[in-house]
C-alpha cells in the first residue's frame, strides 16, 4: 500500500497503448483501464483487473487470481498484485479451502494461519453452477464491517471475472458452431449424390476448396493396407502411380497409430511418427501435410489427407476443424461405399462378419441361438419317424341292404326311420293287405269252383272238358299262391341286426307305394369298412395292407386300427382337389361306431426322416413347377 500510495504522488509519465502518454497525478489508473478494455484472453483481463480491483479495497497488501478448467483444475496463478515477482504461497491455502468449500472465507489470526496484522480473503470464481477458479487477497487486520464492506466490494469485483468466462465460453461455443455449420456443409455436399464415388470427390473438392488446400485425398483400408481412392480435382487417377502410392504410405502412417499426424510436427502435443510424411514432402513439394484417420463404429475404415503450401500451416484451429470434419463424414462415406458394392460382395462381407461374430469373443446369445438350431438340423437329419398319409375318413358298413316296395300298395304302419337300431326280423314297415285278401278269396273262390266242374267232368268221362278245367284250378292255385307271396311280404322285416340309414315313412301313413321304390337302407352293426379319400399328391405311397388308423370326430380319444384293402383307381373332385377312393376293413369292432361316422385316417407308409416328412411336399411342388417352366 505504501508504495502504491508513492507511485500515484510520483508525476512521471506512462505510456499508453495509442501512443499519448498520460500523468500518473492526473490518472493514475489509465493504464490499468486501457489493457482491462482490450484485454483479449482470459489472463490479460485477469492482469488488468485485479490492480484495478485492489486499488479500490482498502488495506490490501497482496493478491492472487488463480484460475483453471470448470469443476476440474488444476487451478494455477494468472495474476498477481503488486509484483509477480513476489511469492504467494501464504495465499495457497485460503484459495484451496474455498475452492473446497465452494464459498467464500475469511482466514484471520484466529485460525493460527495468518500472522496476527493480517487477515486472507478468498472468494471463488462461479459461472454456470462450476468452479472457475478463485480470488484471494491479503489485507491489513481491520474491524467487521471493514471486512464486509471489503468482502461485498470483492463480491461485486469478481462480477467481471464471471463476464470475462462467459464471454470466453460464448467465443468457444460460437466458433464450435461455426465449425459445425463448416462441417455440416461438407455433409450436404456429400449426401448430394446417391453413389458413392461422386460423393468422395465432391466432399474432397469442397474440403479443399474450404480449407484453401492444394490437394485433399481420401483413401480407405483394403486389406493391410491403405488405397488412394480420391484425389480433389482429379476425376481420374492411375492406383499405382508414384503420388497415389506416397499418399498411401502416409495415410497407412495415420491409420497405424489412430491418431492425426501432422507434418512438419510443430503443434503436435504428442510424438508421432511421420516418416511417410516427409517423403511425401520430400518427393512432390508439399508444405505443409496433415492426415487424419477415419473411424466408423470404433474402427478405422480410412484416412484423409491435407496438403497446403509451407507458408500456411495448418495451426490448432485447422486441425480441430479437420478432426470434426473427419468423425462426422467418416460414417456417412462408410455407408455408402457398403452400399454401393456389389451384391455379391454384401453377402461375403456380410457372412464375414457373422462368422467373426460367431467364433469371436462374446455374442454370447448368438452364440446359443446357432447351437441350438444346429442342434435341432442334426436332429432333424438323422431322427426318423413314421410317415403318414393323412386323408379324410368315413365309415361305411361292409353290407348295405335296400328294401323295396314288393308291389303297388299303401304304407299302413311304419314304425321304424332312419337312425334307428334294429334286431334280425323286427317289422319295419308294414303294407296295407286288404286288396291282397279280397283277391286271393276271390281266386280261392274261384278254385273250389273249379273244383267241382273238374269232378263233374270226370264223372261224364269228357276228357277234353276235364282237361281244360284242370289247367284252370292250376291258374288259380298259382293265383293263389302269388297272393299269399304277396301277402307275407307286406310285412317288411330287418334281415339281420342292423342300422336303419336311410328312409322314413312315420309321416306318410296311407300313402301310396310303386313297385321297385326304395323305402329302407340297412346295414349290418358288427361289420364295417373305412373309405379314406386320399389326395392325388400321396396316392403314390399307398399300397394294400398297408396298416393304418382312424379316429372319429364323436369318438376322438380313441383310435380304431384298419387294413388297406382295395384302392380304386377313380379320382373324385372335391373342393378344387382330386382324391383317390381307398377301402380298409376295421380291425377292431365297437358297439359305439355307427355307419356313416366321419373322421380322419392315417395310413402308415414306412419310416422317414423327420426332415424329409416335413419338406417333402414343397420339395415336390417345386420340382412340378421347375419341370413345367424347363424348356
Amino acid at each position: 500500500m505504501d508504495q502504491d500510495r508513492a507511485d500515484r504522488g510520483n508525476p512521471r509519465l506512462l505510456e499508453t497503448p495509442d501512443g499519448s502518454a498520460a500523468q500518473r497525478g492526473s490518472d493514475p489508473d489509465y493504464l490499468f483501464w486501457s489493457r482491462f478494455a482490450e484485454a483479449k484472453t482470459p489472463k490479460a483481463f485477469c492482469q488488468s483487473w485485479l490492480p484495478l480491483q485492489c486499488r479500490m479495497l482498502p488495506g490490501v497488501k497482496s493478491a492472487m487470481v488463480l484460475l483453471g478448467d470448470a469443476d476440474q483444475g488444476p487451478y494455477s496463478p494468472v495474476a498477481v498484485w503488486p509484483d509477480a515477482k513476489l511469492g504467494m504461497g501464504h495465499l495457497a491455502g485460503t484459495a484451496e479451502k474455498s475452492l473446497r468449500q465452494r464459498r467464500g472465507l475469511l482466514v484471520d489470526a484466529q485460525d493460527g494461519a495468518v500472522p496476527a496484522e493480517t487477515c486472507q480473503i478468498a472468494y471463488p470464481i462461479q459461472a454456470s453452477d462450476k468452479i472457475h477458479g478463485v480470488v484471494v487477497l491479503e489485507a491489513e487486520r481491520c474491524d467487521r464491517s471493514e471486512v464486509q464492506a471489503l468482502m461485498r466490494q470483492l463480491h461485486w469485483g469478481a462480477a467481471w471475472l464471471e463476464v470475462m468466462i462467459r464471454r470466453a465460453e460464448a467465443a468457444r461455443a460460437e466458433e464450435a458452431n461455426e465449425r459445425l455449420r463448416s462441417v455440416l456443409d461438407l455433409v450436404v455436399s456429400a449426401l448430394e449424390h446417391e453413389e458413392f464415388y461422386p460423393s468422395a470427390m465432391a466432399l474432397a473438392t469442397r474440403l479443399a476448396t474450404v480449407l484453401d488446400c492444394d490437394r485433399v485425398s481420401l483413401g480407405f483400408v483394403r486389406g493391410h493396407h491403405v488405397r488412394v481412392t480420391v484425389l480433389s480435382h482429379s476425376a481420374a487417377f492411375g492406383e499405382q502411380t508414384n503420388l497415389a502410392r506416397a499418399i498411401g504410405l502416409a495415410m497407412d502412417e495415420a491409420v497405424d497409430q489412430k491418431t492425426a499426424v501432422q507434418y512438419p510436427a510443430e503443434n503436435a502435443t504428442e510424438p508421432v511418427f511421420s516418416r511417410a510424411h516427409g517423403e511425401l514432402a520430400r518427393q512432390f513439394g508439399c508444405g505443409c501435410i496433415l492426415s487424419i484417420p477415419l473411424e466408423d463404429g470404433g474402427r478405422v475404415i480410412g484416412a484423409l489427407t491435407l496438403e497446403r503450401p509451407a507458408e500456411k500451416p495448418f495451426d490448432a484451429k485447422a486441425v480441430a476443424f479437420c478432426q470434426s470434419a473427419a468423425d462426422v463424414i467418416a460414417p456417412v462415406l462408410a455407408v455408402k461405399r457398403r452400399e454401393d458394392r456389389w451384391i455379391v460382395r454384401k453377402l461375403a462381407d456380410s457372412l464375414a462378419v457373422q462368422l467373426k461374430r460367431l467364433l469371436g469373443p462374446g455374442h454370447l446369445t448368438r452364440k446359443l441361438v446357432v447351437g441350438a438350431l444346429a442342434a435341432l438340423v442334426v436332429f432333424f437329419a438323422l431322427f426318423k419317424v413314421d410317415y403318414r398319409v393323412t386323408a379324410d375318413s368315413v365309415i361305411e358298413g361292409q353290407v348295405r341292404r335296400v328294401m323295396a316296395a314288393p308291389f303297388d300298395g299303401y304304407v299302413k304302419e311304419a314304425p321304424i326311420r332312419a337312425g334307428d337300431v334294429v334286431r334280425q326280423g323286427e317289422t319295419i314297415c308294414l303294407l296295407d293287405d286288404r286288396d291282397l285278401k279280397l283277391e286271393r278269396l276271390k281266386w280261392a273262390t274261384e278254385r273250389e269252383q273249379l273244383t267241382k266242374q273238374y269232378h263233374e267232368a270226370m264223372a261224364k268221362h269228357e276228357r277234353s272238358q276235364t282237361q281244360v278245367t284242370r289247367a284252370k284250378i292250376d291258374q288259380a292255385e298259382a293265383q293263389v299262391a302269388l297272393l299269399d307271396e304277396q301277402l307275407a311280404r307286406t310285412r317288411m322285416a330287418a334281415p339281420f341286426d342292423a342300422v336303419v340309414m336311410s328312409g322314413d315313412l312315420s309321416q306318410s301313413l296311407g300313402s301310396p307305394v310303386e313297385r321297385g321304390q326304395v323305402l329302407f337302407e340297412v346295414a349290418p352293426l358288427d361289420e364295417y369298412r373305412v373309405i379314406a379319400e386320399v389326395d392325388e399328391r400321396d396316392i403314390a405311397w399307398i399300397q394294400v395292407g398297408q396298416r393304418s388308423e382312424m379316429i372319429f370326430s364323436s369318438i376322438p380319444g380313441e383310435s380304431f386300427p384298419f387294413v388297406v384293402r382295395t384302392i380304386t383307381p377313380v379320382t373324385t373332385a372335391k373342393e378344387g382337389r382330386n382324391y383317390f377312393r381307398v377301402e380298409g376293413y376295421l380291425e377292431k369292432a365297437s358297439g359305439r361306431l355307427r355307419p356313416g361316422m366321419e373322421g380322419v385316417g392315417k395310413i402308415t407308409v414306412g419310416r422317414r426322416l423327420l426332415a424329409w416328412v416335413w419338406t417333402h411336399k414343397a420339395v415336390d411342388w417345386a420340382r412340378l413347377k421347375l419341370w413345367r417352366w424347363m424348356p
